[in-house]
């Protein structure tokens, strides 16, 4: 509870805001996905692996959190 109230109403933390960004960008983009069901950039960041496909969206978050705290 004292962590919800040290941010003032309607702020969000980066890590929240990174991790939503992260999702949009693999959802709409398919980066990853060991299947080719995705729309837009295909082919160079598919996955081979359950292992992999993690490991991409690890670094998918890093390089939103990264992109996040320099915005502010």
């Amino acid at each position: 509870m004292d962590e919800a109230s040290a941010n003032p109403p309607g702020s969000r933390r980066n890590e929240d805001i990174a991790l939503d960004l992260m999702r949009f960008v693999a959802m709409t983009t398919g980066y990853g996905r060991t299947s080719s069901s995705g729309v837009g950039f295909q082919g160079s960041g598919a996955a081979s692996k359950p292992e992999d496909y993690a490991n991409h969206l690890l670094e998918l978050y890093g390089r939103c959190l990264q992109a996040v705290q320099q915005k502010k």
